[in-house]
């Protein structure tokens, strides 16, 4: 088990800290039956890794105890980002059988949050994700913590997020300003619907607001805002 420094990278102004506290009180309203929430995006450099991670800083940060889990196993950008002090396990790791569920969690320097990282990337990632080992370790996981926040890759680009979502209560879909069209992000939740799980909202990412808007210099750059199913 590896311990993770990822407080210095996850501070953020007021606006920006304001807007996920925001999401935070959306997805609690959700019910408390939405423990395991997996987040997606439709393409590439939408920011759902931020994101998510960001989700689950924000609610270990309100006393949850949380586990984030970056199943994004064919490109993962989580592993680069923070400062890893020992050994660590991934989740292809663990998936193929070679280490137990307790060689993959790893403690952070932020309290109530845990973190699992995607690990080397496998030839057969779709396969590993809808394994019957991967459902046994979402629902350990989901009665040690009270949420479960696993990155997916984009479900535009591949098959993994929508395996993913069904072992999720729940998805979220993080969709970039002027970059995803309305039929397109349509077209993505048809295709997590398949899945048969709920999909909580959508995540407007990287707003970009004009000087005269009024909410330009509350929520900043990289506001994100959540709408409670507001994709039909």
């Amino acid at each position: 088990m590896g311990k993770i420094k990822i407080s210095e990278k996850l501070q953020l102004g007021f606006q920006t800290k304001e807007a996920f506290k925001s999401l935070r009180t959306n997805i609690q309203f959700c019910g408390s039956d939405i423990k395991v929430i997996g987040v997606t995006s439709c393409t590439p450099g939408e920011g759902k890794s931020s994101v998510s991670m960001h989700l689950a800083h924000t609610l270990a940060e309100s006393g949850k105890k949380v586990i984030f889990i970056d199943a994004d196993l064919r490109k993962s950008v989580i592993m680069g980002r923070y400062q890893v002090e020992g050994k660590i396990f991934g989740l292809t790791i663990y998936l193929s059988g070679m280490v137990d569920q307790k060689d993959i969690i790893n403690k952070t320097d932020v309290e109530n949050l845990d973190m699992v990282f995607a690990g080397p990337v496998p030839p057969n990632p779709s396969e590993l994700l809808g394994s019957s080992k991967f459902e046994e370790l979402i629902e350990k996981l989901r009665n040690d913590y009270d949420y479960v926040i696993i990155d997916t890759p984009p479900i535009g680009s591949v098959i993994d997020g929508a395996v993913v979502a069904k072992s999720c209560d729940g998805m979220v879909m993080i969709v970039q300003q002027k970059v995803i069209s309305y039929r397109f992000a349509q077209h993505m939740k048809k295709q997590l619907q398949r899945s048969n799980c709920k999909i909580l909202g959508v995540v407007l990412n990287k707003v970009e607001f004009n000087g005269s808007s009024p909410y330009g210099k509350y929520y900043g750059k990289y506001y994100s805002k959540y709408y409670e199913n507001e994709v039909k």
